[in-house]
């Protein structure tokens, strides 16, 4: 039945490669006919994974476009009042199936039953719930601070009110974890079904024999992948390397980098972004990658499991839902001292590679295609 339908795929942001990126690049795979609709759309960053002609901008980008100056062009925090309308002004009546990967705005498209509307929540907007106050704190800083913070108080209030009645109009709900199915719940008010992002086949097929070398065969460095951006608490894991003065390698890029690399010290070494492609050496190498963030789910640790490598973890959201103690070690304060010690905790332990990859082996892209089908024939 999936051959004939017309399906369009829907998700907010096409400006940075990451974990819900993948997940739309597997539904794109799934669906290669269906159109990729999206309100920002940057082809430099993103047209390698989604081609110019196969993507469908909202009139958002045609601000973008105009903007006098490349810095900031997709910087989607100039946009944020505009984006609402953007969405609810697509027209899919010439569809029978929409699926929306949503972080923000997606869910808020307007079918109204005609077509369907499977909705697949990475979370609802944290800077609308949970992290709003740490937002706006953020934002009264410098000395512009409190017209800013006057200016996203607004904008923010507006928004939520539009999120929480938004949240009604798909059909089915997805979410990413349980850890999004509370807050769904929480802040919607809906029911939903767990059905956690897929780790790609290649990091579960196609690895490199992955040889350790170095500090008894464990590795001999920490590691991050990770977009650079404040809420992702690398700032943690450079801080618990200059602690231990442990050498730490950085794999990817972002608006936090300057900030970032005021803070570290000899041990630290910034890789900028890395190719997929060079990504299972960097993991195989590492004595452990650390991951520091409250994710609502996360990929990289699984990619890290993939590679027999273990994971260091704070203990909260999506790591507790995919590592087990067999394959991570686990801190519980958001703390530079904290991680420090699990650093410490963990390299007195072992862990097996093989458990590791077993572990990851539990997220297959095929468990995950199976419960997007089923999603569909339940609709």
């Amino acid at each position: 039945m999936l051959m004939h339908m017309r399906i369009a795929l829907v998700h907010e942001l096409l400006t940075m490669k990451g974990g819900a990126e993948k997940v739309l690049r597997v539904l794109a795979e799934m669906f290669p006919d269906a159109p990729v609709y999206t309100l920002l759309y940057d082809e430099k960053k993103m047209g390698d994974w989604f081609p110019k002609e196969r993507v469908r901008t909202s009139r958002v980008q045609k601000l973008a476009d105009r903007w006098p100056l490349k810095a900031g062009r997709y910087n989607h925090h100039l946009y944020l009042p505009f984006f609402p309308r953007a969405a609810e002004a697509w027209d899919f009546s010439g569809f029978d199936l929409v699926i929306s990967s949503s972080s923000a705005f997606a869910h808020g498209i307007i079918t109204n039953g005609k077509p369907k509307h499977l909705c697949y929540v990475h979370a609802p907007a944290r800077y609308l719930w949970d992290r709003t106050h740490d937002v706006l704190e953020q934002a009264g800083k410098g000395p512009f601070g409190r017209l800013r913070r006057g200016y996203l108080s607004r904008i923010f209030h507006r928004l939520r009110t539009w999120d929480a009645e938004a949240a009604d109009r798909p059909d089915k709900l997805l979410a990413a974890s349980a850890t999004v199915q509370r807050r769904i719940s929480l802040y919607w008010s809906r029911p939903s079904e767990v059905l956690f992002p897929p780790i790609d086949d290649v990091w579960l097929t196609q690895l490199p024999s992955p040889e350790r070398k170095g500090a008894d065969d464990g590795g001999e460095y920490y590691l991050v992948v990770s977009t650079l951006v404040p809420y992702k608490r690398i700032a943690l894991a450079i801080e618990a390397a200059n602690l231990r003065k442990t050498p730490l390698k950085i794999a990817g890029s972002g608006p936090d980098l300057e900030r970032l690399q005021s803070l570290a010290g000899p041990t630290v070494e910034f890789l900028g972004f890395v190719p997929d492609a060079d990504l299972p050496a960097l993991y195989a190498g590492a004595r452990a990658t650390l991951f520091p963030g409250n994710e609502d789910f996360g990929l990289v640790p699984l990619e890290s499991l993939a590679c027999g490598t273990p994971v260091i973890a704070y203990r909260a959201g999506g790591a507790t839902e995919t590592l087990t103690e067999e394959t991570a070690a686990f801190f519980d304060d958001p703390t530079p001292h904290a991680l420090a010690d699990a650093i410490g905790r963990f390299e007195r332990t072992k862990r097996s590679p093989d458990a590791c990859r077993k572990r990851a082996a539990a997220f297959s892209r095929k468990r995950f295609e199976e419960g997007i089908r089923a999603a569909i024939d339940s609709l």
